[in-house]
């Protein structure tokens, strides 16, 4: 047994962006509250929120066309990508406010300014870009957003996408330099800095391997230590699991039943990275382009420019995978030891509704390395096979759970909190955008698990995020002012930054 302290107030489990927000927005509302952080591997941000292991678009909806689909009746519904951005602009101004008081430095280390584009290829897709262009350059929160589907002005946007290209069929970009891209990765250890530097106890190597309810309605957290070997327990009053795919097997642990006919199904990825600075240099933005037919919203295909480490890098993809393991530091056992009597059925339902998916991800694990180059063709036509490296990214979990909408056995795509009824507890399942509207769902998770300090704390968060409870969409004027001082104080409006 350890000898340390047992008890606390909150235990945060997993080490990513999710519990960084969490940890740091309690110590600023209650700074005497104790926290501890149990994470399995050797470092903060090590799975979903690595840089490595996600897309790094800080989502905002400018770009991604699975954000605004199209209505049956031809109509454009733009109302996930003004959530979506909504949710965007309160991470951005939780940043800045951390930056502002010093609590995080360097701002560049994990935002900088870059373009987000859309582009589409064939008529029907020029003529969707294009409403859904007039849809959204409307609204104050895509300010700035310009389209084109002229060939000229369309090779000054993408030099590298254009350079070659047979101009066969009609092809049209959208464009909003107001875009970022975000290493998260760097976030996170940077948060867990502050962090440490409250007397808040991260643990390092702790596996937590069960999670049960004590006779006082507090949570034991069986906790093992992987360097010594040995087996702890920790009780807290309150306990987040944030630990990207590996939240659900601990979420189901604690036998709450907000956790039953709740099933997940892991996606693997892998990015193309090019290695030739001569190539990086042509492109300066995030393209992404749409979804093939049958394909996951996540697995849009992208063209991205990256600054990881300082370093200006291009990646492209992501091809989907399958693997049954949770995280990329999981067991191959987690897909099958996640089934339990009472989601076993929502699972199945899921496998037969979702067979075009397994059909291909499949098709994707299968491609060849020769494949994978005929697709980054498609968005960069005289790209060399030696200029591309293959890096595995992240796992996601997408959640299967039984909705009104889609009956039993739906794929959610998405970010979704599951608390207990009493907010004891509470998990985080899902994906995309996750951790770009990490401020908004760790939000969510203090007003559902702390409602009754919620009074006491509205005036803190407002000081930290002036737009909470506040629709920006209704208060152009708000938007705009808190656009500019969070830009300023990102170092997103200083353009020199971007540089090659």
């Amino acid at each position: 047994m350890s000898s340390i302290q047992k008890k606390t107030d909150v235990i945060l489990i997993g080490a990513g962006v999710m519990s960084a927000t969490l940890g740091s927005l309690l110590k600023q509302l209650v700074p005497q509250w104790e926290i501890k952080v149990f994470e399995k591997l050797e470092k903060a941000g090590e799975e979903s929120s690595n840089e490595w292991n996600n897309a790094g678009t800080g989502h905002a909806a400018l770009c991604e066309l699975n954000y605004t689909k199209e209505d049956a009746d031809g109509t454009i519904d733009i109302s996930k990508a003004l959530k979506i951005n909504e949710q965007f602009q309160l991470s951005r101004q939780y940043w800045s406010y951390l930056v502002n008081k010093g609590l995080i430095r360097n701002p560049q280390e994990f935002i900088m300014p870059l373009p987000h584009m859309s582009l589409v290829h064939g008529e029907s897709n020029v003529d969707y870009l294009k409403r859904r262009f007039k849809a959204l350059s409307g609204n104050p929160l895509f300010n700035g957003m310009e389209f084109s589907d002229d060939p000229e002005k369309l090779m000054e946007w993408l030099p590298l996408i254009m350079e070659g290209r047979k101009l066969d069929q009609p092809i049209a970009a959208t464009k909003i330099d107001s875009g970022t891209d975000v290493n998260f990765g760097a976030l996170t250890r940077k948060m867990f800095d502050h962090l440490k530097g409250e007397n808040v106890e991260i643990n390092y190597k702790h596996s937590v391997e069960d999670i049960k309810r004590t006779a006082d309605g507090s949570w034991d957290v069986k906790v093992r230590d992987l360097d010594a070997g040995k087996i702890e327990h920790h009780t807290a009053k309150f306990v987040f699991i944030g630990g990207g795919g590996g939240s659900l097997p601990l979420l189901q642990k604690t036998g709450i039943p907000e956790s039953k006919n709740i099933g997940g199904f892991p996606v693997s990825g892998l990015f193309m990275v090019c290695n030739n600075p001569e190539v990086i240099k042509q492109h300066n933005a995030k393209v992404y382009g749409k979804a093939k037919v049958g394909a996951p919203p996540m697995s849009v295909p992208h063209l991205d420019t990256r600054y990881i480490d300082n370093k200006k890098s291009l990646l492209f993809g992501p091809f989907a995978g399958f693997s049954p393991k949770f995280l990329k530091a999981g067991s191959n056992m987690d897909l099958i030891g996640s089934v339990k009597p009472n989601n076993v059925l929502t699972m199945l339902s899921a496998g037969l509704k979702e067979m075009g998916l397994t059909k291909y991800l499949i098709q994707q694990v299968l491609l060849s390395a020769e494949k994978r180059m005929e697709e980054v063709r498609e968005f960069i036509p005289e790209a060399k096979s030696e200029d591309w490296d293959i890096v595995v990214a992240g796992q996601r979990v997408q959640v299967i759970k039984d909705t009104e909408a889609g009956g039993k056995g739906t794929l959610q795509f998405g970010t979704e909190v599951v608390s207990a009824s009493d907010g004891s507890i509470a998990a985080l399942l899902g994906a995309s955008p996750g951790a770009s509207t990490a401020v908004h769902v760790m939000l969510e998770v203090l007003q559902k698990c702390f409602p009754e300090h919620m009074p006491e704390w509205e005036s803190k968060i407002k000081e930290m995020v002036p737009s909470y409870g506040v629709s920006l969409v209704d208060n152009p004027e708000l938007f705009e002012e808190i656009h500019a001082s969070t830009a300023h104080t990102l170092g997103l409006d200083e353009k020199e930054l971007v540089q090659s």
